[in-house]
């Protein structure tokens, strides 16, 4: 990983694990930790679902993409929201200030992970299943990720240490 890069993004599917693993990297490494869907929410002054059903998708991803693309941090975890990877602009941003993994969930995982996409504020079009977003957004993932890490049916714990040694090379 970069050593010029202070910060560390969190990329993947809702429910992969990016806020949860976040919070407990930053812990470990003694970092600061943002959650860029709570940014959006604070901003848009209410929850995510709600600001998408008031104002469309679009809007919502505008919302996003600015607050991504103006994110300003040092030695800091940023859990971004899943739908970030859509953003091109906030992605070339963050990939200048950090380096970016992957949390690589399988989808069957995801599903039962998610409950609700509407409860959850699942950025995703009328009509989309689970498997259309998670088959949209992958290539996306993979293109802005500088590591991708296996989650594949493995213990918070075990991602964690994963992430480290990524971090220590």
């Amino acid at each position: 990983m970069s050593v010029s890069k202070s910060n560390i993004v969190l990329i993947g599917m809702p429910a992969s694990g990016k806020s949860t693993v976040g919070v407990q990297l930053a812990k470990w490494l003694s970092m600061g930790f943002i959650d860029t869907d709570l940014l959006v929410q604070a901003r848009a002054g209410e929850s995510m679902q709600a600001f998408q059903d008031a104002n469309g998708m679009e809007a919502y991803r505008t919302l996003e993409c600015d607050t991504v693309g103006s994110l300003v941090c040092e030695n800091c975890v940023i859990a971004t929201g899943g739908s970030a990877v859509y953003c091109g602009g906030a992605m070339q941003h963050l990939k200048a200030i950090a380096n970016i993994i992957f949390l690589d969930v399988p989808e069957e995982e995801i599903k039962q992970r998610i409950g609700s996409m509407a409860e959850r504020g699942v950025v995703i079009e009328p009509g989309m299943t689970l498997d259309d977003l998670q088959a949209e957004r992958r290539p996306l993932y993979l293109e802005y990720a500088d590591e991708v890490i296996d989650c594949s049916g493995k213990p918070q714990d075990e991602l964690l240490t994963e992430i480290r040694k990524i971090i220590k090379r």
